[in-house]
């Protein structure tokens, strides 16, 4: 029997994973076509073996990649954003299911691996989607998004007030910073109000969420843009991480 089309292959192993995603489509109101697109992603990030992730297991991926991204849009300032960039966007998450889920928006997914800007650009083409973008670059060096963007998101990309720095130029005034983690530090915290202090954000009470029923531990933090970012900022390329701006 001949080898079925790679296309074919795909559109097959999608509608087989998008039947997985019932709960999510009544969760947050998709409609048939944004669920093919998420099933299209989650059946990359399964059968791929270029698909930068360690979770391949169809459950663990519509769970902890899909569900964890969506929950998102439980936060009013992602439903309203029309200019989204996603900072070390890595295979696509959660940048590519808020594209998917919110087809008003232009999202900007931005990863410096050339690797994982290949797998995510494949990623865009077989789902057809046509409001996302993937540029290969360092946050601290997109200078083209520099005060444009209404919300930034970040998830596994580093400390809160790391990502702070990352995020702060980059966002419009009364933009926001959305950062995903797992258990609370609040040492963590603290350095984010310090860093906060100097970009221009304000630091809102981390938001707790439940992205699926057995989730534990996950919180969405959210920064404002309250004043302009001074213009000192962004710092060359490595410096945030080197010398973070909430470190006592």
């Amino acid at each position: 029997m001949a080898d079925v089309p790679d296309s074919a292959r795909a559109d097959r192993d999608a509608h087989r994973f998008s039947a997985s995603l019932g709960d999510l489509a009544t969760r947050y109101g998709l409609d048939a076509t944004a669920v093919w697109r998420l099933g299209t992603l989650g059946a990359l990030l399964v059968c791929d073996r270029l698909a930068p992730t360690t979770v391949r297991d169809p459950v663990r991926v519509r769970d902890d990649h899909l569900a964890d991204a969506l929950v998102a849009l439980d936060l009013p300032q992602l439903r309203s954003a029309r200019q989204i960039a996603d900072l070390g966007a890595g295979a696509g998450v959660p940048g590519l299911p808020l594209a998917v889920a919110l087809p008003g928006a232009r999202v900007t997914l931005i990863e410096a691996n050339g690797r994982k800007c290949a797998f995510m650009a494949r990623a865009v083409e077989l789902m057809a989607l046509k409001n996302a973008e993937i540029v290969q670059a360092r946050a601290e060096a997109w200078t083209l998004g520099l005060g444009q963007n209404d919300l930034v998101t970040a998830r596994a990309l580093a400390g809160l007030d790391v990502v702070a720095e990352y995020a702060a130029p980059l966002l419009k005034i009364g933009g926001v910073v959305v950062v995903w983690k797992g258990r609370r530090e609040l040492a963590a915290e603290a350095d984010a109000v310090r860093a906060a202090a100097v970009l221009g954000l304000r630091v809102h009470e981390p938001l707790q969420v439940m992205p699926y029923g057995a989730a534990e531990h996950r919180y969405l933090h959210v920064m404002s843009k309250i004043e302009e970012t001074p213009t000192r900022f962004p710092r060359r390329v490595g410096v945030a991480r080197k010398r973070p701006l909430g470190g006592a």
